[in-house]
């Protein structure tokens, strides 16, 4: 389908991440020093907003029930065999776009 744009960087300040919806899914944006990722915002766990959840470095902690996972990769910190799907992400002057 290709690139679509969910938001400028000046929107999500450094170590905080956001929800968006994208081409009718859920996906969670977010902002480590200025590198941006992109995940499905839905916690396999129970279904938390993870782009609500508080992040850490390259760790966003579910806000529901405290599921960690790695931004970078998608992999839950106390499972690897458990992932959220990480979306490719590029970042266009000041645009950020995300392939779903």
């Amino acid at each position: 389908m290709g690139y679509l744009k969910v938001a400028q960087t000046t929107e999500i300040p450094d170590g905080e991440g956001r929800s968006y919806e994208v081409d009718g899914k859920a996906v969670a944006v977010f902002n480590v020093h200025g590198t941006f990722y992109a995940l499905d915002n839905t916690c396999p766990h129970r279904g938390g907003p993870l782009g609500e959840g508080y992040l850490e470095e390259k760790v966003v902690t579910c806000p529901w029930h405290g599921w960690r996972f790695d931004v970078a990769t998608g992999a839950c910190s106390a499972n690897p065999a458990t992932q959220v799907l990480q979306y490719p992400l590029k970042v266009a002057g000041t645009d950020i776009l995300v392939e779903v």
